[in-house]
């Protein structure tokens, strides 16, 4: 096989020998990126080998099988533990903890009797092994620095791993190739290469990934669909809590989420979370609303603050940390029109406690009640829960799995309130009136 370099565009597939700036075929700009085409003999003719088909799926055995990490929000997220043959891709922020949450679930896999393998192409061995004493990790772990796939395939081949760790993909490359690591056809070779491993050899593998600007996976489309399973570890850099999800996943759920605390020693697991998100909150506090959310099968409760000021420009602020910006906008239109609420000359904050994002809608009447009640400088009580969609008409919608929320909220103390229009909770609960519908 004889590879050349070529240069694709995203747009309209034309080839190109070179890059440049602008198409030459559909005149788009930017759109030109590196690829490899075999040039080899085109004229060599393969006999094709008939495949003796398998039995009915039905009468086949399951072969995976699940392997216990020892970290019960990562087995939980996984949907029960690695399976034996998998390939599994985790990206975050950078500082998010990825490295800090590999390194502790290759010690509790080699505290278990497992032998692991750690390629690092960005860390030198002895950075590695200072984290590890930091965390007290006392399990034997071997580690390998390295940037070649070549070498490290010959070390799975020789060692032959219960677990392999690479860190990351981004960095390794091939001699087979004549582009830079980070390419797309070097992060497309590296994957496939790690990929056949992993389903023949029957070794799980964890690839660590960056992320671009945007927070997106960085490189290309077709890593998220080689990997059998995509994590994302996402949090603040200021807060402690870290929240891990799954957006792909062969052998498991995706809507899991496991939380995990950010501690001198490292992740820890919480298991009670919406006490962990409560803690610290003031008695009946002004501009506060605890909001029932759900997080795959898990119910958090999550505080949400809004902030009311008059505004000393003609145009008033309106500031979101952790909530859609353009869905605040729309909730203080809604309070304007129907519950008699003037925040036109009034800057509006609303924040997400514990540097957590809110995406679903179950939030709106929360952050309308918080707005409402620093609006109005009426506290409400510290046990009051609230959730509710918001239409364009001021009525509240009922959200999925109400009852399992209203549980979650009853065992932690809270009552969660509601009713049919924003005017009419906003009334029952601070004696404003509701604005007459036109």
């Amino acid at each position: 096989m004889k590879l050349k370099q070529i240069y694709v565009c995203s747009a309209c597939q034309h080839q190109s020998p070179k890059w440049a700036g602008q198409c030459f075929s559909c005149n788009k700009w930017n759109t030109y990126a590196e690829d490899v085409i075999n040039v080899g003999n085109k004229e060599r003719t393969y006999k094709a080998i008939a495949i003796k088909p398998k039995i009915h799926l039905s009468d086949l055995p399951e072969t995976a099988k699940r392997i216990t990490t020892g970290i019960g929000e990562l087995d939980r997220v996984l949907g029960g533990g690695l399976v034996s043959d998998s390939l599994v891709l985790l990206v975050g922020d950078p500082g998010i903890g990825k490295s800090t949450l590999t390194i502790q679930t290759c010690d509790r896999l080699a505290g278990l009797g497992r032998s692991v393998l750690y390629f690092s192409g960005e860390e030198s061995v002895g950075q590695i092994a200072t984290r590890a004493k930091r965390l007290n990790l006392k399990n034997p772990i071997s580690i390998v620095n390295t940037n070649s796939l070549e070498a490290i395939l010959a070390t799975i081949e020789e060692e032959r791993p219960s677990f392999i760790v690479v860190d990351s993909v981004q960095v390794m490359s091939s001699e087979n190739l004549d582009s830079h690591a980070g390419s797309i056809p070097q992060i497309r070779h590296t994957a496939e290469q790690l990929m056949q491993v992993a389903k023949q050899k029957g070794i799980p593998i964890l690839l660590i990934g960056h992320v671009n600007k945007e927070g997106q996976l960085a490189g290309p489309q077709v890593l998220t669909h080689l990997v059998d399973t995509v994590l994302y570890l996402e949090g603040d850099n200021f807060q402690q809590f870290r929240l891990l999800r799954s957006t792909k996943n062969r052998y498991g759920a995706v809507d899991e989420v496991g939380v995990f605390l950010m501690e001198e020693k490292g992740l820890t697991e919480v298991k009670n979370p919406s006490a962990a998100f409560l803690d610290g909150r003031a008695e009946n506090p002004i501009g506060s609303v605890i909001v029932p959310v759900l997080e795959g099968t898990r119910t958090f409760l999550i505080e949400v603050q809004a902030l009311t000021s008059y505004t000393q420009f003609g145009y008033p602020k309106r500031t979101a940390s952790g909530f859609d910006l353009n869905r605040l906008n729309i909730i203080i239109a809604v309070l304007e029109r129907y519950a008699n609420l003037k925040l036109d000359s009034s800057d509006v904050y609303v924040n997400v406690v514990g540097g957590l994002k809110l995406k679903e809608p179950a939030a709106d009447l929360a952050i309308a009640m918080a707005i409402a009640s620093s609006k109005l400088k009426k506290p409400l009580p510290s046990t009051l829960a609230a959730m509710g969609e918001m239409g364009l008409s001021g009525e509240i919608r009922k959200v999925t799995q109400a009852e399992k929320r209203e549980k979650e909220a009853k065992k932690m103390g809270f009552k969660v309130v509601g009713g049919k229009t924003i005017g009419e909770v906003i009334h029952g609960a601070f004696g404003f009136e509701e604005s007459p519908r036109p």
